[in-house]
């Protein structure tokens, strides 16, 4: 079995005339923290989309746990272990807290249509199961119980963006992608997210990925830091090495710098 859990090969994705992600090689570790950053419009969305089944890669391969997994529809691509948030928080804003956690378990339920109809036993049982994971998993991401019949759109915008990472977590992932996860967070907040993501690692051996644009969070929580610019890696490595590569900096201060 390979060390890394996500290995994407030659990746290229173009929108007509227009190269978004320009032949990239990109791996994440089993257990790794790993982030993606660069400027605004340097590709790193529309990667993270071609991992998760949005888009269909215009050339390359991308490989989890040993499986392909190019282009697979993105019901198919939880299925098989990665789950994600996105940079605008995509809530159900008019369902419950717990709602929209248990939503996000549906791919791992083993209830048929015919059960689901008639409220069979194992029907029930099973929505209990599931109503007490959901309940787990808004402890761990640290949403207060008291808010958890609420609806979700009525949440502070941190706790919002710790709820779509619960109602990722419901489907067991074994990969996690964040986009920008601390968007719109005050420092304490980011902090606070950024020991959730040790926490996930060390606690349910989730490997997570990230893209991110505040610099702070990204510096002392990644294990390795890919750097995209117009489409293209320019840089790769540790923390220290990317803070340090001539390319990084004149690519977020200009060559002047």
């Amino acid at each position: 079995m390979s060390d890394d859990i996500l290995e994407a090969r030659n990746i290229t994705k173009q929108f007509g005339g227009l190269t978004a992600v320009n032949d990239v090689d990109f791996a994440v570790p089993r257990g790794g923290i790993v982030a993606i950053i660069g400027p605004n419009g340097a590709g790193k969305t529309t990667f993270f989309n071609c991992m998760t089944g949005l888009y269909e890669p215009t050339t390359g391969t991308v490989q989890f746990d040993g499986r392909d997994i190019t282009a697979k529809p993105p019901h198919l691509v939880t299925q098989a272990g990665i789950a994600r948030t996105f940079q605008n928080i995509k809530l159900f804003k008019t369902m419950t807290v717990l709602e929209n956690v248990q939503v996000g378990r549906h791919c791992r339920m083993r209830a048929r249509i015919s059960g689901s109809i008639f409220h069979s036993p194992f029907v029930r049982r099973e929505e209990r199961q599931v109503e007490e994971f959901a309940r787990e998993l808004l402890n761990v991401v640290g949403i207060p119980r008291r808010r958890f019949q609420d609806f979700a759109m009525s949440l502070p915008y941190g706790d919002q963006r710790r709820l779509e990472i619960a109602r990722a977590l419901a489907s067991e992932p074994k990969l996690l992608l964040l986009d920008e996860p601390t968007a719109g967070m005050n420092p304490q907040e980011s902090e606070g997210l950024r020991q959730l993501m040790e926490k996930l690692r060390s606690e349910r051996d989730i490997s997570v990925l990230l893209i991110e644009h505040d610099m702070k969070v990204v510096m002392n929580v990644s294990d390795h830091i890919t750097v995209l610019d117009g489409g293209q890696k320019i840089a790769a490595g540790t923390p220290k090495e990317v803070r340090e590569n001539p390319r990084v900096i004149e690519a977020y201060l200009g060559s002047q710098a």
